[in-house]
């Protein structure tokens, strides 16, 4: 059985800073990051979502943490087809428009270029060091299971090589009816990783927990069971902290799972106060040696 990474998506929330899960000791980002990484194997960055990151912080990242510590980096928003805030391009490349958030093809061919380009670049410090894990490909809710969908995933995995990306779907139509297989069958055929999700279901964004390795990298994300899922308070859509009885029942699938694949990773994305640093502990110590 490989061996099964866990850890949580991120380390620098306030809540979490309040939470005293930290010792005071940890009273500065250095520290906090050097005792998260003293926990935990592995962190899922998810600012990078909202705002591309520069080379010299992959760079601290690195040096920050110790050997065989692994970061798996959100994508961009602009790169997966969210609205992404004009303020949160790069300075150079902002195109002259009123609108506060834009879209792929509200920027030249050129200037999207650039973007692909400084954001993989950025990542150069982590990779070198061997601490680069996957770049998450998070899609919205419209991307829908359809040719020119599956296209754009090859490209990203071409644009990304020989980075990982790996991909999460937040639309049913990939798994309804005779699309689940379909879907499967595609992303093993092209080795392109699959990131099954324990989520909130009954909504437009919620996909079932479709528990299967689609190539030699497996990825688990739990968003957690919240009531307020399609709140606009970060804290309060995420804001579950699950019971050890929940977590106990997903340690057989994850077993399983790494039978299946090289490498494995178990992120908490329940992200308020220390919920998902418990939670993350918790499934360590029920997996054991796994």
């Amino acid at each position: 059985m490989a061996r099964i990474r866990v850890g949580t998506c991120g380390w620098t929330d306030k809540t979490l800073i309040e939470s005293g899960w930290y010792p005071s000791t940890a009273d500065t980002p250095e520290k906090r990051l050097a005792f998260y990484a003293r926990q935990f194997p592995i962190v899922e960055v998810d600012a990078t979502y909202y705002h591309p990151p520069s080379e010299q912080t992959a760079a601290l990242w690195a040096q920050r943490t110790p050997a065989g510590f692994t970061f798996n980096i959100k994508a961009f928003s602009l790169l997966t087809g969210h609205p992404t805030r004009v303020a949160a391009l790069y300075k150079d490349l902002r195109p002259e428009t009123p609108k506060k958030n834009v879209y792929p093809e509200d920027l030249p061919p050129q200037a999207y270029e650039e973007v692909w380009s400084r954001f993989l670049s950025a990542l150069e410090p982590l990779a070198e060091a061997g601490k680069l894990g996957a770049l998450l490909f998070q899609f919205p809710p419209w991307f829908g299971i359809r040719k020119s969908n599956k296209e754009y995933l090859l490209e990203v995995a071409a644009r990304c090589k020989p980075m990982r990306p790996v991909f999460e779907f937040r639309n049913a139509s990939w798994f309804d009816g005779g699309n689940r297989d379909e879907t499967l069958d595609f992303l093993r055929n092209h080795r392109l990783p699959f990131v099954a999700v324990d989520m909130p279901q009954g909504h437009k964004s919620s996909v079932p927990p479709v528990v299967t390795a689609t190539a030699d990298l497996a990825v688990v994300r739990f968003h957690g069971h919240s009531d307020k899922w399609t709140s606009k308070d970060i804290h309060e859509k995420f804001g579950y902290r699950y019971s050890a009885e929940e977590l106990a029942e997903w340690v057989p699938k994850l077993r399983g799972l790494a039978d299946e694949a090289t490498t494995t990773h178990v992120l908490m994305n329940n992200c308020y106060s220390d919920y998902a640093q418990r939670n993350a502990s918790t499934f360590i110590d029920l997996l054991g040696d796994d």
